[in-house]
Parts: structure tokens; sequence; C-alpha cells
């Protein structure tokens, strides 16, 4: 069965909860079961994963290949803005990935405007709230159709 890895980042677990009139009032419980239902649908398997910690990620990632993940869903959240490593992770694995962000990190902040992740990217999804989520598995999965 073809694999996708869902990683999400700090603070992600706290979505419901955590402003949601930029993140919205779904809990990633919520958007990880949507997720894991749509690629059910088309017999994909899907493994999420939140962390609030850098090398949870970093492991997860490096992992990722012994597993068979044909393709990375990731939302880096803060991450996205620091993290050498987990860019560095992704690279070494050479997994697919589309980045996504629901809120438009390019209207917020000045220093959310960098991402260590986007030009490495297949895709970067953003400021399409929850919904984001649903556009990168449906990239995910026409990935893995086409090379399967």
């Amino acid at each position: 069965m073809a694999k996708i890895l869902l990683l999400n980042g700090p603070n992600i677990n706290m979505l419901g909860k955590r402003e949601p009139g930029i993140y919205g009032d779904l809990t990633l419980e919520t958007i990880e079961q949507q997720c894991i239902a749509q690629g059910e649908a088309v017999g994909i398997d899907v493994t999420c994963l939140q962390s609030n910690a850098e090398f949870v990620l970093i492991e997860a990632i490096q992992q990722a290949p012994e597993a068979d993940v044909e393709y990375i869903v990731i939302n880096p959240a803060a991450f996205t803005h620091t993290s050498v490593a987990i860019r560095d992770a992704l690279l070494s694995v050479s997994i697919p990935f589309v980045e996504v962000h629901i809120s438009n990190v390019h209207a917020r902040e000045t220093f959310r405007h960098h991402s260590y992740f986007s030009d490495i990217a297949s895709g970067v999804i953003v400021g399409l709230g929850p919904a984001g989520y649903h556009y990168a598995m449906q990239t995910a999965i026409a990935h893995i159709q086409k090379d399967n």
C-alpha cells in the first residue's frame, strides 16, 4: 500500500483553540481524520505526526524511506522560518513534499515571509485555511497514482 506522511510542527496541536480568526475552528484531530479518509478512499495509507520538538520531526523524515513513504505533506509551522535542520532532513531523503500553511504567511509579520522549505518543495499551499490540507493530499495522491 502506498504511504503518505503528514507532519505538523509546533503549536498545530492547538488548532481549534489557537487564534480561530486566523487558523479556524477545526482541530488537528479532525484535519488528520479527513486526510486519512482521503487517502483510504484511494487505497493510500496516511500516517500523521505532530510535534513541538524539531528532532521528532527530523527523525520521522529520516525514517520515512524505511517506512516506504512515497510523499510527505508538511506544515512546519514556526519551523518554516528557522529550521535548516528539517530542510536538510527533507533533502537527505529525496521524498517529494508539499508545504502547507493554514494562514497567508505573506500577509502576516515580515519574519513569516521567509521559508526554508518553499524552494525545495514540490508545491506550497498558503492561506487556504484547513482546506489547504485537502489540496496537499490531492497533490500527493495524484503524484503517487502517476508513479504507480
